[in-house]
């Protein structure tokens, strides 16, 4: 009876195993099939839930708000508004003895508007955060800061940090939005900052050279509300999202809110094509790398345009995805609290230039 027991442990063991490899295969399989090849949401890029404090608060300092824009920061504002424990915020710089985290923003320091704290003495442990979502052209002698910041919140998916200008969240709801039909321009460009020199001027001028493009803003004489803005966008079959920087994972609300809110098929350039795959569902824009030249990308909007089926393709992600816009510092600042355990405590950014722009230094 000894060895028929065992037979059967055995037996009912190897059962339980062979389920449990299958529950686990069913579980990958569905993750593949969920997110498409190379496209992930913030959440899957930095899985929060695996940062746990225990119930402990941590203490966000922010030593000044950027660009001099204050917030209020009453009651458990990273709960209330964003769902994001234990985190407190201050901006009372009396607390700068009892602060987890002292956040810097970078403008000000590098146009000598703020300085650092560096007559007062730093607390053990206390970590300094350096803040930006600029491109790196604009953050210049950034040398001056080595040996001094713990911790990195940008737009970069490599950041300590990311907060992104936006992403793409799953939708909660069944509701599915309608392609547009007041097309009546092929191609239009909202642009303040004009730059002949810039890459995003020269395809322009080429791209008019195939086909029309409206364009509006203040370079053009033709600026638009914020109300009026995305109404606008919405009677074009294309918007060019482009950016002023080719640098690493700059990405900004000319995708998020101008294109995909808008509701026109983004024509993006700047960041590489892989840095856009990472981020957007596939098949929702079109990157000027793909073509071999301007007129190549002129024509194929034409034709795509003229496809009512194949244009209507570019907005299929819509019926199981949604715009996140992320605009509220505030925000950005409680996420640190997300990843703050999850980060090693004696990290120290020797060369912070080198970090922030890579490809120069």
């Amino acid at each position: 009876m000894g060895c028929a027991n065992t037979k059967r442990l055995q037996v009912s063991y190897m059962r339980k195993s062979l389920l449990l490899i299958f529950f686990l295969c069913f579980f990958l399989l569905s993750l593949l099939n969920g997110w498409p090849e190379g496209f992930q949401t913030l959440t899957a890029i930095n899985p929060f839930t695996n940062c746990s404090r225990g119930g402990r608060n941590v203490t966000i300092l922010v030593w000044y708000w950027p660009f001099g824009r204050s917030f209020t920061l009453k009651g458990d504002m990273c709960w209330d508004r964003f769902q994001i424990p234990h985190c407190r915020l201050s901006d009372k710089r009396s607390m700068f003895p009892l602060a987890d985290v002292v956040v810097f923003h970078s403008q000000e320091l590098l146009l000598g508007q703020q300085k650092l704290p560096s007559d007062l003495p730093r607390p053990q442990g206390q970590r300094w955060a350096w803040m930006s979502l600029e491109a790196p052209p604009n953050e210049t002698n950034l040398h001056q800061f080595a040996h001094l910041f713990n911790m990195t919140v940008t737009y970069r998916r490599d950041a300590d940090v990311t907060v992104p200008y936006g992403e793409v969240q799953p939708k909660e709801d069944g509701d599915v939005e309608e392609v547009p039909q007041n097309k009546s321009s092929l191609v239009c460009w909202v642009v303040s900052n004009y730059n002949t020199q810039h890459r995003r001027s020269q395809v322009y001028k080429n791209l008019t050279e195939t086909i029309p493009v409206k364009v509006y803003g203040r370079w053009a004489r033709k600026p638009l509300t914020s109300r009026s803005l995305l109404h606008t966008i919405s009677c074009c079959y294309f918007y060019l999202a482009f950016e002023n920087s080719g640098s690493k994972d700059y990405i900004t609300e000319k995708l998020w809110r101008n294109a995909y809110q808008g509701g026109a098929v983004p024509v993006v350039m700047g960041p590489p094509l892989d840095d856009y795959k990472a981020v957007a569902p596939p098949k929702s824009f079109i990157h000027v790398d793909e073509f071999s030249s301007v007129k190549e990308l002129g024509n194929y909007l034409q034709q795509l345009a003229e496809d009512k089926e194949r244009y209507r393709e570019y907005f299929t992600w819509k019926q199981k995805w949604r715009v996140k816009l992320h605009t509220d510092w505030r925000e950005r600042l409680c996420r640190i609290c997300l990843q703050y355990d999850c980060l090693p405590q004696h990290k120290v950014y020797s060369d912070l230039a080198a970090w922030a722009n890579p490809v120069s230094t």
